[in-house]
């Protein structure tokens, strides 16, 4: 595992272009698998999960240019394909959703290893195995790992999710797209990543529409698919964060938004902690005091609350970004993850850091801040988003702290280290293997 050294206490400032979300790139790559038709994806960041997908399309067989300089890639998956190499990548939850083009191509998948990310709690594969079997997709286990079939195709089909899951209705997505028919999906999820895939697969040939009621129909047709180009919106998950790392440090860094509609309730957030954000001419830019403080909420006796949930909640992966802000403020504030039973264990690292963290369930912790803050060596989690927040409070103290395991960083956000550098930080790698 690779560690962050830093040397806090500066403030970062300057102008950034962030990456395409990685929650997008992934799915839209999974999707390609749906036509036998060039499909050229523009914008894509050269990440570690994205480099296992295209290995597995290079070992069955599919044509991958890349032009990493241009953040290019041109994918064709011909009619030929080596059905016999598919094997789900491990370590990345995104490989479920290259089922659908498997069963699509090959009328089989296996599961073999457990497909997971970063550890935020359990991550159920039932609910994707309801998804295939619904499209008449079989699926067995032979004791050493889950057989999908699917020899005759995929049929349409109706369902109502438990819960707003992402993956699980980009997994309906495109199963409803390599269905001939009208697919019904109801309780669906609706991030701008979702939102960016069902463009996507409009742009394929398959009729997709949504109706109030987080309600999605697809109107699928296989043999009609066709290739596409598509550039990747930035990431909204990025954008915050470097305005968050702007306003931690007493700095103030310019992020390009090209979809600063999607920020009303983020910007409410960081209001919370005395930080404004403005967008204007397709750039977005955080102010705030060098002093934070925590709002005090008009109703009495309540103590302030920031809720993460599905969209359009407060994103759950920003949560830890906020809680960094928190930790940096004077005054106590409630945090809320009702999407992840797992992802808060790390807030016990604050103490580490001199913030009082007191964890009250799996959910939810408080956080005071306003004390002294002193630099410190912290470990963290195998979670993107854990291991950025806790790079930002070191970021904002003076001395040299030092962030354990921290390359799940890599994961999403291409060259990180190297733009916080430009902006004014002083911060490096330790012990990464390229």
């Amino acid at each position: 595992m690779a560690h962050v050294v830093v040397l806090g206490g500066r403030p970062l400032s300057g102008e950034i272009t962030p990456s395409a979300n990685k929650n997008a790139v992934l799915p839209i790559l999974c999707a390609s698998l749906l036509t036998d038709q060039e499909v050229v994806l523009q914008g894509v960041p050269d990440l570690t999960d994205v480099h296992k997908i295209l290995d597995l399309f290079v070992t069955i067989g599919s044509q991958v240019d890349a032009d990493w300089a241009s953040a290019e890639l041109r994918l064709r998956h011909g009619p030929v394909l080596d059905g016999g190499a598919a094997r789900l990548p491990s370590g990345m939850r995104a490989a479920v959703l290259l089922i659908p083009g498997l069963l699509l191509r090959f009328g089989r998948a296996t599961i073999a290893d457990d497909p997971k990310g970063c550890t935020l709690g359990v991550r159920e594969i039932d609910p994707h195995i309801e998804i295939l079997r619904l499209f008449g997709a079989s699926a067995v286990h032979d004791g050493e790992a889950i057989v999908l079939r699917a020899p005759r195709g995929l049929n349409a089909a109706s369902h109502w999710l438990d819960y707003a899951s992402v993956t699980a209705t980009e997994n309906f997505l495109m199963c409803a797209a390599a269905a001939d028919g009208r697919s019904v999906l109801v309780n669906a999820a609706s991030e701008p990543h979702v939102q960016e895939l069902a463009a996507f697969l409009f742009a394929l040939g398959a009729d997709v529409s949504s109706a109030p009621g987080a309600r999605l129909t697809v109107q699928g047709a296989p043999a009609r698919l066709k290739g596409a180009t598509h550039r990747f919106d930035e990431d909204h998950h990025e954008i915050a964060t470097f305005l968050a790392l702007g306003a931690v440090t007493g700095g103030e860094i310019a992020v390009r938004n090209g979809a600063p509609e999607r920020f009303g309730l983020i910007d409410r957030t960081f209001a919370k902690f005395g930080v404004e954000v403005r967008h204007q001419d397709g750039w977005s830019r955080a102010s705030a005091p060098r002093r934070l403080e925590v709002g005090r909420p008009f109703t009495p006796h309540l103590m302030q609350k920031v809720e993460a949930a599905p969209w359009p909640y407060l994103p759950a992966d920003l949560l830890p970004i906020f809680i960094a802000l928190g930790a940096c403020a004077a005054g106590s504030a409630l945090y809320w993850n009702k999407v992840y039973e797992g992802a808060l264990g790390w807030t016990s690292e604050l103490a580490k850091f001199g913030v009082q963290a007191t964890l009250c369930d799996p959910h939810r912790v408080i956080v005071t801040g306003g004390g002294r803050l002193a630099p410190a060596e912290v470990e963290s989690p195998y979670i993107i988003r854990v291991a950025i927040a806790l790079l930002m409070i070191a970021a904002r103290i003076e001395g040299r702290s030092r962030i354990r395991n921290a390359d799940p960083i890599r994961r999403a956000h291409p060259g990180f280290l190297e733009n916080l550098r430009r902006l004014g930080a002083e911060m490096e790698w330790e012990g990464l293997v390229a």
